[in-house]
């Protein structure tokens, strides 16, 4: 279970990389929308695992390498947002999120 300072910690990182992803989208990801799910932190907070929604789905994958490829300069924004709120910057690892993926098979499922 998360201690409260993962959780304020996490949703900073997730607040920061979101707005990170929506201005550099259009240059560095080929306008693909990414939306930052859930941050889940380490005990330590030396880790975030980041979980994120890609649109349009069908190009998951792809804009997942893309955005790990690019996972050093990302932090590095992050650590100029949030630098002198946190004692160091985390390592960022990213995860795609299917969750509605799930959900909407699910719902298929008992629709028909």
């Amino acid at each position: 279970m998360e201690s409260t300072r993962q959780k304020k910690v996490g949703r900073l990182i997730q607040k920061e990389l979101a707005e990170i992803f929506r201005v550099e989208t259009r240059n560095m990801f080929g306008g693909n929308m990414i939306t930052v799910t859930v941050v889940r932190m380490s005990p330590d907070l030396m880790l975030a695992k980041v979980y994120l929604s890609v649109f349009p789905s069908d190009k998951q994958d792809e804009v997942l390498e893309m955005v790990n490829s690019t996972a050093g300069e990302t932090r590095f924004y992050l650590g100029k947002k949030i630098g002198k709120q946190v004692k160091g910057i985390p390592e960022l690892a990213f995860f795609i999120d299917d969750s509605l993926d799930y959900a909407e098979r699910i719902e298929n499922l008992l629709n028909s």
